[in-house]
């Protein structure tokens, strides 16, 4: 992989990990469309620990009140403190793709899931839900109004996130939606939820790497990380701002058009 390819790639997986039109679907669609060879998965959690690294940062405010809320119990209760209430939430919602990871990588294989006609197809059907959801979708809730049950639905809809094309943010801010989140709202907890979520990805593969079973990281894919990382934190800023006066609809449509392009590639091709 050239500088320039990798440069390429991370500028697309930050500002398709947080934008609702799936990260992993356009990692796969570059190299459709360029002839470059798949990067591989190595070098995709290489880019999606730069966009933690800005999530992170963005959301530095809520990550301190996280902590303070953590360890300061002069009140005790895990709801009477707002960061400590964001904790558990953010807990809860992590459970659910610790075992749905699993039991897909075990029963069938994500990379088995890495091809068009099967980022075609969820682009399509996860776009229209988001649609739906959005159009349809109560207005009145925060994320300080959230139970566990809500972050546990939510969780259980990242799940789904594992099939190429879904994106992550997306389904989990369409889950978020359905269940009466602002639109910014929405984003946000989708955005706070990512962070273990790339967090444990980032590890599997350290681990793999450090038993010989992966590739390692070299200086492509840490100007992939750092690329990621810009385009990330300004995809973040943008649809922070976006959805606090606009819709999801041109982000529909968008994925509409993908999946129908990537559905007729499939095809053809044979």
């Amino acid at each position: 992989m050239t500088n320039l390819q990798s440069i390429v790639l991370g500028l697309v997986q930050g500002l398709s990990e947080f934008l609702p039109i799936s990260s992993s679907g356009h990692l796969i669609l570059v190299p459709l469309i360029t002839g470059w060879a798949d990067q591989g998965l190595t070098f995709d959690v290489a880019v999606h620990i730069g966009s933690l690294g800005a999530v992170l940062l963005y959301f530095r405010k809520d990550l301190y009140e996280m902590i303070k809320g953590a360890f300061d119990w002069s009140e005790p209760g895990v709801l009477n403190h707002p960061g400590r209430h964001l904790v558990a939430l953010i807990a809860v919602g992590t459970i659910p793709i610790i075992f749905g990871g699993v039991a897909i990588k075990m029963l069938i294989g994500t990379e088995n899931l890495r091809n068009a006609y099967v980022v075609g197809c969820t682009s399509i059907f996860f776009g229209s839900a988001l649609y739906v959801a959005d159009r349809f979708g109560a207005r009145e809730r925060n994320v300080k109004d959230m139970g566990f049950k809500d972050a546990l639905i939510i969780g259980c809809a990242q799940v789904l996130a594992l099939i190429p094309g879904t994106s992550r943010s997306g389904v989990t801010m369409t889950a978020a939606r359905l269940l009466g989140l602002h639109r910014a709202e929405a984003a946000r907890f989708s955005f706070l939820l990512s962070i273990p979520a790339i967090l444990a990805a980032g590890s599997l593969v350290t681990l793999e790497v450090m038993s010989g079973d992966g590739e390692s990281l070299d200086s492509t894919a840490i100007l992939g990380l750092i690329a990621a990382f810009i385009s990330a934190w300004a995809a973040i800023a943008f649809l922070m701002q976006w959805l606090r006066q606009e819709s999801f609809t041109p982000f529909v449509i968008y994925r509409l058009i993908l999946g129908v392009a990537l559905l007729v590639y499939a095809f053809s091709s044979g």
